[in-house]
């Protein structure tokens, strides 16, 4: 029996949040209106996959040009992070913010951005992909080998709300960046339907009803 993790979802709600405080997050990171924001939230460590969906930022800027990614964490790819951006000349193009945020800061990052891309090589859930979906916003994921990821996120279909990558390869982190950011009709409907699944997959109350079944199944059964 499987019983997923919750987040508030009144909380993490986009309807929660004016659009005037996501405009400041953006003006404050230095992205304009006409600007996509792709941001990462997370650990920098090699088992995130930060460092790899930095070195997918050439090929995304040359096709979308209009593209900024925020890497938002602390841990011990700090520097690394800071030698790749000047290495791959990504000045002007990736904000480091290197620090735990506020929860309510936090909040306001995800609602600031167009997608969230979360390249784990190995995650046992992923806190961060549910709270970026109930703020409806796609979201792109690591789903090689281990990834609880793999059942947050639905790939395709009627119900998509993102993609499923390798999180090893850069160009295939790019591809899928880029496809979300040329259809604006595709990023919205997966944004929809991010909040959708969240809303019948990982509530606090269906965290405790799955709960309850499952004590009342062993019981049934002594």
């Amino acid at each position: 029996k499987v019983v997923y993790n919750g987040i508030d979802v009144e909380k993490y709600d986009p309807a929660a949040i004016p659009q005037g405080e996501t405009r400041k997050v953006r003006m404050k990171l230095g992205i304009n209106e006409d600007e996509f924001m792709i941001l990462f939230v997370g650990r920098l460590t090699w088992i995130k996959g930060a460092d790899v969906l930095l070195r997918s930022m050439p090929q995304i800027l040359s096709r979308v040009p209009k593209a900024k990614l925020v890497i938002v964490g602390v841990g011990e790819q700090q520097e690394l992070l800071k030698q790749e951006v000047t290495r791959l000349g990504l000045d002007g193009q990736v904000v480091l913010n290197f620090e735990f945020l506020p929860e309510d800061e936090k909040i306001r990052y995800y609602a600031a951005s167009d997608l969230c891309v979360f390249p784990s090589k190995y995650e046992p859930f992923g806190i961060v992909c549910t709270e970026a979906m109930a703020l409806k916003k796609p979201v792109i994921v690591g789903a090689k080998d281990v990834s609880g990821f793999r059942e947050q996120v639905v790939p395709s279909g009627s119900d998509q709300c993102g993609f499923h990558i390798n999180p090893y390869d850069p160009n295939d982190i790019a591809e899928f960046v880029v496809r979300l950011l040329e259809d604006e009709s595709l990023r919205l409907r997966c944004g929809e339907n991010a909040r959708k699944r969240v809303l019948e997959m990982f509530t606090w109350s269906k965290v405790a009803d799955d709960t309850v079944k499952v004590y009342r199944d062993v019981l049934s059964q002594t």
